[in-house]
């Protein structure tokens, strides 16, 4: 059994999940049914990944449907409430599942200035039971606090950018401070040095474990969901290995001081980015 954390409302999620990006048809639909087979509860996927089939369709074939955790996202275009309100019931057909039991905004996209209309739809299609929680993903605290201000809902979840060249202090103390679960995407840096960083291999020599079991152990210390994306069996038992990790206070700090201030993997500041 993978450990919980749970959200202000009581929503509970395990503390290490499983990232779909790009997973897609028979391959990606393997692979996912591998993970669930090596232990993972919790799916992330997205409109945008277009791999909502390929999820459903391995989640149906485990026979474990009440125990896995399946989340998608709304992606930029579809904003409009009414459009929103359509995307998600697309998402749900296209798993062939009954509901999703997550959704999210993917992006708040503020130059369009619709993500409050998007809430919206998100809130009404819980209340239709479409989906089971709702959240957002790479909302910065401002984005955060008008959600609450103009609907009086507080997302569950909010998924962003985290690693130890971004490790996202503010953001994580703003989420834990209003009981949001936050869920950390590419946490292990997707193509840059982390894995080969002296400091991060030093500390999993110590532990007898592997860079990638300490980053993703880091992310789980400092209270964050890592989705890590691993396609082969081994590499998914390997990931699942953070979970023996248990990283000391000084080492913590020693991986969340290679932070830097461009420490972003690509131009996608939530402040200006727009996502489609």
């Amino acid at each position: 059994m993978i450990p919980t954390t749970t959200a202000h409302s009581g929503l509970t999620l395990p503390v290490l999940g499983f990232g779909t990006y790009k997973l897609k048809g028979r391959a990606g639909t393997d692979a996912i049914g591998s993970a669930i087979e090596q232990g993972y509860t919790l799916l992330d996927s997205a409109f945008n990944y277009e791999n909502e089939g390929s999820v459903g369709a391995a989640v149906r074939a485990s026979g474990r449907r009440d125990e896995l955790v399946v989340t998608s996202k709304l992606p930029g275009r579809h904003h409009d409430r009414d459009a929103a309100r359509v995307t998600i019931e697309e998402s749900v057909a296209r798993t062939g599942l009954e509901r999703l039991d997550l959704y999210l905004i993917h992006w708040p996209n503020p130059g369009r200035g619709k993500y409050v209309d998007a809430w919206g739809a998100l809130i009404e299609a819980k209340e239709r039971g479409l989906v089971g929680a709702i959240g957002v993903c790479n909302f910065l605290p401002e984005h955060l606090e008008r959600l609450r201000a103009e609907t009086g809902v507080v997302p569950e979840v909010n998924q962003v950018e985290l690693h130890p060249y971004f490790p996202q202090e503010e953001q994580l103390a703003y989420d834990r401070e209003h009981g949001i679960i936050t869920q950390a995407w590419s946490p292990l840096g997707r193509g840059n040095d982390l894995l080969e960083r002296g400091e991060v291999v030093e500390i999993a020599e110590a532990h007898g474990a592997t860079p990638a079991q300490v980053l993703l152990a880091w992310s789980i210390a400092r209270g964050a969901v890592p989705l890590p994306k691993a396609t082969s069996p081994d590499r998914q038992r390997e990931n699942l290995g953070a979970l023996d990790v248990a990283l000391a206070d000084d080492e913590v700090a020693a991986i969340t001081a290679l932070g830097r201030p461009d420490g972003r993997l690509g131009d996608q500041d939530p402040a200006r980015y727009e996502e489609m």
